[in-house]
């Protein structure tokens, strides 16, 4: 039976050319902000950024962090992506955990060109973009670039909460909130989005409701709401037939 409030947190914080140990240490302090049974969500590869030129040694620290962050995801759930080893290469991989175990994993699909991703990542498969049940709440993960792909967001319907972990540039801010909310009010459910607050990107992490209200304060490095989840029985009860 899926539970009527929760707890919604957005993290949008500085993590880009700083050590990894210390990015590591301020997302655990953030994390430990959270209350229990919340679902909090950090920007896309939080622990390294890109880190091009150290790919084995981010996906090695990413292994180390993920023990740690599963330690912290006690009575709570927290989402974030990092580098991964793969057999034949490497793959920006988004990891679900809650109470100490990893709930789920998705390996980005649509990898975004202009970042030079296509040249360092492996693809990971769009049929992986589909809804997922937890605890009674249906769920759904787009990360970044994705979210520009509507055909992606037909494949989400559904679901009561969609995850958007994001590193998206300052110069097309305006794109990455349009579509957001563009996308809880396409698909009638929640959407949360986490990006990085570095010098060149966006921020601009939102709570967003069924309806397209969203909540953002970039001067926040963690944003916090607790949401009414009968909303999105409201609103696809009050305009009929968009999710079937």
């Amino acid at each position: 039976m899926m539970i009527s409030n929760l707890e919604l947190n957005s993290l949008n914080f500085t993590y880009q050319n700083r050590p990894w140990e210390a990015t590591l240490r301020a997302l655990l302090s953030e994390l430990e902000k959270a209350s229990a049974g919340s679902i909090t969500l950090a920007p896309e590869l939080c622990l390294t950024g890109y880190a091009y030129d150290k790919m084995k040694q981010a996906a090695s620290f990413g292994e180390a962090a993920l023990t740690k962050l599963l330690k912290a995801s006690k009575n709570k759930t927290f989402g974030f992506t990092c580098i991964a080893k793969k057999e034949s290469g490497f793959a920006n991989r988004f990891y679900l955990l809650n109470d100490g175990k990893i709930i789920h994993t998705q390996d980005k699909a649509k990898l975004f060109p202009l970042g030079d991703e296509p040249k360092y990542f492996i693809s990971g498969n769009t049929k992986d973009i589909k809804p997922f049940t937890y605890k009674g709440l249906k769920i759904g993960i787009l990360i970044c670039f994705e979210l520009r792909f509507p055909k992606l967001w037909l494949e989400l319907r559904g679901c009561d909460l969609i995850l958007v972990p994001a590193l998206w540039g300052k110069a097309r801010k305006g794109h990455f909130q349009t579509l957001c909310d563009a996308l809880a009010i396409a698909n009638q459910c929640y959407v949360l989005s986490s990006n990085s607050n570095d010098f060149d990107m966006a921020a601009g992490g939102a709570i967003i409701d069924p309806f397209g209200v969203a909540l953002r304060d970039d001067r926040k490095n963690l944003l916090t709401c607790k949401v009414d989840l009968g909303r999105i029985k409201t609103v696809r009860r009050y305009i009929k037939g968009v999710i079937e």
